[in-house]
């Protein structure tokens, strides 16, 4: 697909998604989420050798300041409902992504880009970001999966503060409540977010892609998490790299792991 609001370059296995909006502040729009949504149900699964996935921001000011609110107005209750559905569907292509995608948030990481980032596997905040779910200014509420998980990562009880009160919190605050895994100097996130993509790339993709499998199924209504688990602990033995991890394991030297 030609993109047109994001951009993707891609340096030793890792792909760097940059949500190119930056005088909007890289709002949301409706053409940037299917370009979003190309690239992880399709382009990415062509990029030979990928590690992982990286979104950031254009800018100093914003991972993703929302979503674009003038392309609301007029709109009906069923035209709402088809949009929210649109926004979780691609978001749930981000989080089922075989890959670990981290997010490297970079400024304002608010509404719609606070939940693009909760819809990546890891989060990185720079010391600048800000995060918050401010919908209920506007009469609405979070449509693309915002208030299931952030009751995942922060809790039920912090979510309906941050929720209900329209709060914005900081980096470190981010880190204290669980929002994100490291919060770091600005301008060394996607840096940070290069380093994890690097030590998860040293095990097992199969298992690893397992992982995500797993763990996205604890979530999913009426799916058995520890079913799932068991048939993939399952496959996993099945595999080359098992085979080669246990072997490695035994010989007190590293694996060389193939993916197969």
């Amino acid at each position: 697909m030609q993109y047109q609001n994001i951009l993707v370059s891609v340096e030793n296995g890792i792909a760097v998604l940059t949500m190119n909006r930056e005088k909007a502040l890289n709002a949301l729009n409706r053409q940037t989420m299917e370009e979003l949504k190309a690239f992880f149900e399709t382009d990415a699964h062509t990029i030979e050798g990928l590690k992982g996935v990286i979104i950031t921001g254009a800018g100093e000011k914003a991972f993703v300041a929302g979503a674009d609110i003038t392309e609301f107005q007029g709109f009906s209750a069923e035209d709402g409902k088809m949009l929210a559905k649109r926004g979780q569907d691609t978001f749930f292509s981000i989080e089922r992504f075989p890959k670990p995608v981290v997010a490297a948030v970079n400024g304002f990481a608010l509404g719609g880009g606070c939940e693009l980032a909760m819809a990546c596997h890891l989060r990185i905040a720079g010391e600048k970001a800000k995060f918050g779910q401010p919908e209920v200014n506007l009469g609405l509420i979070p449509g693309y999966g915002g208030t299931q998980r952030l009751i995942q990562c922060i809790g039920k009880t912090k979510a309906f503060e941050l929720l209900m009160t329209a709060d914005m919190i900081g980096a470190e605050d981010a880190l204290r409540l669980g929002l994100v895994n490291y919060a770091v100097p600005a301008g060394e996130e996607v840096a940070k977010a290069k380093e994890l993509i690097e030590k998860i790339a040293t095990k097992a993709p199969v298992a690893i892609a397992k992982i995500i499998e797993s763990v996205t199924a604890y979530f999913k209504e009426d799916v058995d998490g520890f079913a799932k688990e068991v048939d993939y602990f399952g496959e996993c033995c099945g595999t080359e790299d098992f085979v080669e991890g246990a072997a490695a394991f035994v010989e007190k030297r590293k694996a060389a792991f193939t993916g197969r």
